[in-house]
């Protein structure tokens, strides 16, 4: 059995779920995009831990290592690719005897994880993957994080080409789906990455509203 994984002195939650989502990001996705997740867990708590904050670590483990299962081919559905990952995950979760609370919290953070002065003010296992994420994408809130403790980090989860795996999976789902691309960081993706991508002018969308002023 494989120990716990430890960086700095913090030991990650090692129980059976934690264990059984693991491996379930190991079927579903790339090593970049499975060592993104990773980060994205360890950053998540290394602020939590520096802010004094109490939360659940294992459902904000949880939530950090399965936040991207809507930029996967297995679990990529109609809606945007935050609450196709978030379905995903409750489902995986309840499937697996998880309680219908934490299973609920669990889907509010992957379903906010990018929804910048949304998630950053709700329960602390919510904004904790907020930040978590957003560090490893943007580098964003990285002074937080103790300089020593991102490189054993990094030394543990190399990024391998994380920017070009990253921008892949969201242009992906923006192929798929264009329509979801609407008032999100999507369009970007879109505009650079998908050949032929059309995204409705929020301008345009108010002045056909059926009203006449």
């Amino acid at each position: 059995m494989n120990r716990p994984v430890t960086i700095g002195g913090i030991t990650a939650p090692d129980t059976e779920l934690t264990r059984k989502a693991a491996d379930l990001i190991k079927k579903v996705h790339n090593i970049s995009m499975q060592h993104h997740l990773h980060r994205s867990w360890w950053f998540s708590d290394f602020i939590g831990i520096r802010r004094g904050l109490k939360y659940d670590r294992e459902a904000l483990y949880l939530a950090s290592v399965l936040h991207d299962l809507g930029l996967t081919q297995e679990f990529s559905r109609e809606a945007r690719f935050e609450v196709d990952g978030a379905d995903a995950a409750s489902e995986f979760l309840l499937a697996n005897a998880y309680p219908e609370k934490k299973a609920e919290l669990v889907w509010d953070a992957i379903a906010l994880h990018s929804s910048a002065g949304i998630a950053d003010r709700k329960a602390p296992e919510i904004a904790l993957l907020h930040f978590g994420a957003h560090v490893d994408v943007f580098g964003l809130r990285l002074e937080e994080i103790t300089p020593s403790l991102v490189d054993d980090t990094l030394a543990l989860y190399p990024r391998l080409g994380m920017k070009a795996a990253f921008q892949e999976a969201v242009a992906e789902v923006t192929r798929k789906k264009p329509h979801h691309a609407l008032g999100t960081g999507l369009v970007d993706i879109g505009r650079r990455h998908v050949h032929g991508f059309d995204c409705p002018n929020v301008c345009d969308l108010i002045d056909a509203a059926p009203f006449e002023s």
